[in-house]
């Protein structure tokens, strides 16, 4: 007889994950961080590249990028807290009442990044119309040994990380320690931050198992601010003159996220989590601002528990979730003050407000191959706001103190099939959640001593798609659309002039659609007899949001991001270490304002990477070109209300021409 050898590799954990998620009846996927790091590992906008349904913008280097997963939190602008998306490290929550505050969205120390589009974050208890982005942190099984890494580039960029991780025993241990710095493309656009990463765990037995982790950062950033279509034009590099004379900046002193998570296995069948995390953060915004700085204090408790079973079912395999989460804002609170006579405006409180879920999840077998998936949430959403001091008088119909508690339902019903080991298809229909943050009820401006009633937004959604792989094609298709009702838009109402800041406000909108496709397709174009392999990666989504029947706007699209947006990239692998590429992003132009009177032009941004990683994973360097063609393109869109076809500061440019090199060390 013939020799027959049969060799297997330890699936990775991102591979494990994939797998994982494969068996979701909706669009989910996942980002081994190796690959983001073959190149410029800058912001959570390189990690969510190639992602499609996701549109995530860097304005200005900085971490505050805007996050956008079918339209949710479109509407912000990037300088705040992130909505519409659920945040969390290794399951466990980042995201509050308030939204998420984005200093701790940063690279280091993740593994790898799951990417689950609306309600297919049913698991982790995210309602939002967006979905949820799980951040799953380095071990001492994942990152053994000691790692260094450097990288420096065009606009001053130069950043540090080192970390160590190891087993000892029935323990495991990871630490990172990073630091970065960027002068910046902009004038006025200087932002600086270091942070640690520890993950520590431990094995009581094999039924009990604990781990820690903690995630601490400091972050400062200059706010170059928004420009007109004509400023760009005739130097995307130049500060909003406006943002210069208030010294907008960002300051965070130090923001602190511990999470505990505590498993304990019953037997084959049963499974228990216990998750907890103390989130602290604060910030400073405009902390040499002569008008109005702002001092934000806040701090959050969330709770989780997550039990799960694995049964038969006449004869059928049934596999139940029962899943339950509180975020509470312990503090939280907002000063305003003068920047000249340093004297205190405002003083509101939102501390009390807080998120509950109650989720009953299951998966159920009813014939090979085929499972059908069913799910409701219950949800108690209050917020609790405070005016306790306002240097001018209320004078709205709405009193200094609000009160908001309402529960809702959020039922969700899927259907997949396996129609080969490699292929599936899946649909399902779904109802979100999402809750206004509790700082957007009553703005922190000291003109605006009022506060707005506002509601959640709910929307009802239909999906279906297919993913798979067949010979050298692999990828996934997903088509949704979504019925939203009191859709939460953010708006700047007045323009900043001089040193009076911009004035902006949340409300609850009129009816709007949301629906789009979400598509993504790898094509092994060659491979080679020694193993070198060209892999063509490519991504397209389209963005249809629009108004239904309103009163003012009609059918206007609804402004801040591109309708159509296409990425691709050709790749060269050789199995001695050496690989090089080019990419491309192609995005429509983009409607700023809600009358869709002004529009900011479309674009084509052009990258090349290349570098050497040695067989043995010991050392990579890299070498990463972005906007080769030096094109002045619109990263990011402030949305204005209505600009009446006139040219407005809502713009936020994107880099130009820049090389970055770096080199990494396992020892």
């Amino acid at each position: 007889m013939d020799r027959v050898v049969i060799s297997a590799a330890k699936a990775t954990p991102a591979q494990q994950a994939e797998s994982r998620l494969d068996e979701i009846a909706g669009a989910a996927s996942v980002v081994d961080n190796a690959e983001i790091e073959q190149g410029r590992a800058a912001t959570l906008a390189d990690v969510l590249a190639f992602q499609p349904g996701v549109i995530a913008q860097s304005a200005g280097g900085t971490d505050a990028i805007k996050i956008s997963i079918r339209g949710s939190g479109a509407n912000a602008s990037p300088g705040y807290f992130r909505e519409g998306v659920k945040f969390l490290f290794d399951g466990l929550a980042l995201t509050g009442p308030g939204g998420t505050p984005y200093e701790l969205l940063d690279m280091a120390g993740v593994n790898y990044t799951e990417v689950l589009r609306g309600a297919n974050a049913f698991d982790y208890t995210a309602l939002s119309l967006g979905g949820a982005i799980n951040m799953v942190t380095h071990t001492g099984y994942t990152a053994p040994g000691n790692y260094a890494r450097f990288e420096i580039g065009s606009f001053g960029w130069r950043k540090q990380q080192l970390s160590t991780g190891g087993v000892e025993g029935n323990a495991d241990y990871y630490i990172s320690l990073s630091n970065s710095e960027r002068d910046g493309y902009q004038d006025y656009s200087f932002t600086k931050a270091k942070g640690v990463v520890g993950n520590f765990g431990y094995r009581f037995s094999p039924k009990l198992d604990t781990r820690l982790i903690v995630r601490y950062r400091e972050e400062y950033h200059e706010d170059p601010g928004e420009l007109t279509l004509d400023e760009f034009k005739h130097n995307s590099s130049q500060a909003n003159a406006t943002s210069v004379a208030q010294r907008d900046d960002s300051k965070k002193n130090g923001s602190i996220w511990v999470g505990s998570k505590t498993t304990y296995t019953f037997d084959d069948d049963s499974q228990l989590e216990l998750g907890l995390v103390y989130h602290n953060y604060r910030q400073i915004l405009g902390s040499k601002s002569p008008s109005t700085p702002n001092h934000w204090q806040w701090r959050d408790i969330n709770t989780s528990l997550r039990y799960l079973r694995f049964d038969q079912l006449f004869g059928h395999q049934s596999n139940t979730t029962f899943s339950f989460s509180n975020s509470i804002h312990d503090r939280a609170e907002v000063q305003t003050y003068d920047g000249i006579s340093k004297a205190l405006l405002k003083d509101t409180n939102y501390s009390g407000s807080f998120d509950t879920v109650f989720a009953l999840g299951n998966e159920l077998e009813l014939v090979e191959g085929l499972w059908l998936s069913s799910g409701l949430s219950a949800v108690n959403i209050r917020r609790d706001v405070d005016v306790d001091f306002s240097d001018r008088p209320n004078t709205t119909q709405f009193p200094q103190h609000y009160k908001y508690d309402n529960w809702s339902l959020a039922p969700r019903l899927g259907l997949r099939y396996d129609l080969t080991p490699h292929f599936q298809i899946f649909g399902n229909v779904s109802r979100s959640i999402d809750p206004p943050s509790a700082w957007s009820i009553s703005p922190s401006g000291p003109s605006n001593n009022f506060i707005k009633p506002l509601v959640e937004q709910k929307a009802n959604t239909v999906e279906v798609g297919l993913r798979g792989s067949q010979g050298i094609f692999s990828g996934s298709l997903a088509l949704y659309r979504s019925w939203v009702q009191n859709e939460l838009l953010t708006v700047e109402l007045v323009p900043a002039s001089g040193l009076t800041p911009a004035r902006t406000a949340t409300s609850n909108a009129s009816s709007t659609i949301h629906q789009g496709i979400e598509a993504g397709l790898d094509t092994q174009v060659w491979q080679g007899t020694r193993g070198d392999s060209l892999l063509l990666r490519q991504m397209y989504t389209l963005n249809d949001f629009y108004y239904r029947h309103d009163n003012e706007f009609h059918a206007n699209e609804l402004p801040g991001l591109p309708k159509h947006m296409y990425q691709a990239e050709l790749k060269y692998q050789n199995p001695n270490g050496f690989y090089a590429g080019v990419d491309v992003q192609v995005a429509s132009k983009a409607a700023v304002d809600y009358a869709n009177s002004f529009y900011a032009p479309s674009y084509t941004v052009w990258g090349a990477k290349l570098g050497y990683e040695h067989p043995t994973q010991r050392w990579q360097v890299f070498l990463d070109l972005k906007n080769l063609t030096d094109k002045d393109y619109v990263t990011a869109i402030s949305p204005l209300y209505n600009s009446r076809g006139q040219d407005a500061a809502g713009l936020y440019p994107g880099d130009g021409f820049g090389a970055f090199t770096g080199v990494s060390f396992h020892f």
